[in-house]
């Protein structure tokens, strides 16, 4: 299984290995590691699943060919504002085209998007849930983490179960439940660091 620790490139690193021999390789490690985010801040603006896959190839294929054509000035703004900007006017678009189908049939076609500070909290969300999965992925293809304790982890923190529904289905007790989770954590924090660090959105 492939994973981002597979690639230590830097966002910065992968931006300029676009312009070199094709950028092919660049480009896959840069589209793996954004367009999940993207898919997510769509989702939870209101998009549906295939709606927001959609937004986020758009966005991607957007980033690309603006890159490549020097639309893209690292002095003047951070990579995360940048995907914002696109993916913002990419998920509007979809809500316009609701909004005109709802006006059609006589209902409201009132569409409110959230404010710059609302949008930048929910992409760090989304790329915090990215990078644990891959995180996760990395634990159980390189440890001797236990797929029970790696499935409770998952069904708590991404699907956020109820214990109680967790220990039934999996057979385990509480108890189990919550020190599986505080092993999990445990062993993922070091690998979700070497992850973060390949992020830099917050750097001007």
């Amino acid at each position: 299984m492939t994973t981002m620790l597979d690639v230590t490139h830097t966002t910065t690193a992968l931006l300029q290995g676009l312009h070199d021999d094709g950028g092919d390789t660049a480009w896959e490690v840069l589209d793996r590691r954004y367009r999940p985010i993207v898919t997510g801040l769509a989702r939870r603006l209101g998009l549906s699943d295939q709606d927001a896959m959609d937004v986020a190839q758009e966005t991607m294929i957007r980033v690309l060919a603006e890159y490549r054509d020097g639309r893209y000035d690292r002095d003047r703004g951070r990579m995360r504002s940048w995907l914002l900007s696109i993916a913002r006017t990419k998920i509007a678009d979809v809500h316009r085209k609701r909004a005109v189908r709802r006006e059609a049939r006589g209902e409201s076609a009132m569409v409110t998007m959230p404010k710059d500070q609302e949008l930048e909290d929910i992409w760090s969300t989304e790329r915090r849930f990215v990078v644990l999965r891959e995180a996760l992925a990395e634990l159980q293809a390189n440890s001797k983490t236990s797929d029970r304790s790696i499935r409770a982890f998952e069904m708590l923190v991404f699907h956020r179960r109820s214990v109680s529904d967790i220990a039934s289905e999996l057979n385990m007790s509480e108890n189990d439940i919550y020190l599986a989770k505080s092993r999990v954590a445990k062993k993922l924090k070091e690998t979700v660091q070497q992850l973060e660090s390949l992020y830099e959105e917050d750097a001007p």
